[in-house]
Parts: C-alpha cells; structure tokens; sequence
C-alpha cells in the first residue's frame, strides 16, 4: 500500500477524532466523555436489550458494563431484568435521562449544521460522508424483502431513474421500461429486495414473475456511496437465491451497453447474451441466466 496514502487515512481519522470530541473528557461540556454520551444516545434511540446495545455500539461486555453503571450513577438510566427473558436485561433512560439525552441532540445538530457551514459546497460534503460511512459499515448492511410500494422502494425507485437519466442522456420513464404489476414483485410470483444501512437506503433489485419457470431482473440499482464495495454482486447473488426459492429456473434481464459496470458484473456472474426478448426503448443488451 502507498505510504502516502497511508497518511492521508491517518490524518482524517486524527482530525475526525478531535472533530467529533474522542479526545474530550467532558463531551460537549455535559460532564462525561464521549464513550458515555454514545450509550445514553443509542438507549435513547430505542437501544434498550443490553445485548443488542453491546452489539449496536460494538462494545465489549466489560467496557459497555462500566459505562452502564457511570450512567445509573449519575440517575441517567435504569436496568432491569428483561420480564420477557429473565437472562437477559434491558436499560431505560430515567426522566432526568431524557432531557439529557435531548440536550446531547441539540448539541449534536447544532454541531454538524457548524460542519456543513464550513464548505460552500454542503452537498459534496455529504457524499464524501456517506463513502466513508457506508465503508467502514459495510458489514452492518442488510438486505431484506421489501413492499414495491413502501416508501423506501419509491426513493430506490426514484433514484434509479434519475441515475439512468444522468448515464443515458435521457428522461428516462419508469412506465416505459417493463412496468410491473405489484404482485409481479412480490411472493410467491417474485420479490423486491433493498439494501440499507439503518434507515440509509443503498441498492435495490427486483424479481419480476408470473408464475410460470423464467422470471426478469428489474430495477437493479446502486446508491453512488455503495459503490465499489462489492454491493451489486451481492444483491445479485440474493436475488438468485430468491428466485430459487420460488421455484424459478430461468432469470433474464436487459440493461445499456452505457452501464459498462453493470454489463461486466452480468457476464462475470455467468450471464450469457441472448435476443432481445422485449420492446422497451432503453436496453439494447439482453441476458439469461439458468439457475
């Protein structure tokens, strides 16, 4: 690896760590560090099983302890033995908890609103957040069936037709490019399935079926700050697996010789060229893949 490169990743994580208080004893001058703030803002973000708040804030069992009891200390918190499971427990925030924990949001917007001040190009600055963001959580993304109508489908949706616009040159029309019926997209004809980080929505791709052997690949899209991390294989890999489980032994799809990317994903994953098999005005490369 290039030693310069090297530096460039140490610097920014130097500046991130004074930027965001690591270094402060009293973070945001509200008397705790960091460390403490952290677990009082994930409990209050609804965080209250201790062992999936361990594994939220990817603490160790010792360390989350001791953080845990700085906070009932302080009367910050509660924990009780979870009345569901009697050998698990589960952490509230106390009245004087919640106000704490509303002040620590106020400082904390006020915080990144002075950040995004500092560049006259805010919307730049948030894209290089989001490539870091999803890279170094990349092993938190999930991927899970989703309603074709729901609201983040309709932004994976909206998204996908503005990138195609941007890369095609054109206005691209989602009624014009081999629009589905909901139950197309959905068990037991086919699924829809989106990748997100928390509540980040980072790709998309569809099943289309109609009951019968062969189904499509539709709306295959990636957001910008997923890529390059792997993500499109992996979405492509669950649809496969999901159009499996359907009873699909043959998928097809289409896409623009333009989405060089995309082309060269389908023929490293084994997808061979075939006619075309559609009239829609955008695809002017047509695959198939026998499952």
């Amino acid at each position: 690896m290039n030693q310069a490169n090297i530096s460039r990743v140490r610097n920014f994580g130097r500046s991130v760590a004074v930027e965001v208080g690591a270094l402060e004893d009293s973070f945001m001058d509200r008397g705790r560090p960091l460390g403490s703030a952290r677990v009082l803002n994930a409990i209050g973000l609804g965080y209250e099983n201790v062992s999936e708040l361990r594994a939220f804030l990817k603490l160790d069992t010792g360390l989350l302890s001791r953080l845990l009891r700085g906070l009932e200390a302080e009367d910050l918190i509660k924990t009780v033995p979870n009345p569901k499971d009697r050998r698990s427990r589960i952490t509230r925030l106390t009245a004087a908890g919640k106000d704490e924990f509303d002040i620590y949001e106020s400082l904390s917007d006020e915080r990144a609103a002075a950040i995004l001040s500092r560049h006259n190009n805010s919307q730049r600055l948030l894209e290089a957040m989001d490539v870091v963001t999803v890279t170094l959580a990349r092993n938190d993304i999930v991927f899970e069936d989703a309603d074709y109508t729901s609201d983040i489908a309709i932004y994976c949706m909206n998204a996908y037709a503005a990138d195609l616009s941007k890369r095609l040159n054109l206005e691209f029309d989602l009624k014009k490019s081999g629009a589905s019926d909901v139950s197309q997209l959905q068990p037991p004809l086919g699924t829809f399935v989106i990748a997100r980080l928390g509540d980040m929505p980072l790709g998309c791709v569809g099943v289309k079926g109609n009951g019968g052997t062969v189904a499509e690949i539709k709306r295959m899209w990636i957001a910008p700050a997923a890529r390059g991390l792997g993500l499109a294989r992996r979405l492509m890999v669950t649809a496969e697996d999901k159009a499996r489980a359907l009873g699909i032994e043959t998928l097809r799809l289409d896409t623009n010789s333009a989405l060089f990317e995309a082309v060269g994903l389908y023929r490293d994953m084994g997808w061979v060229e075939i006619d075309r098999f559609h009239d829609d005005p955008y695809p002017d490369l047509f695959f198939e893949k026998r499952l």
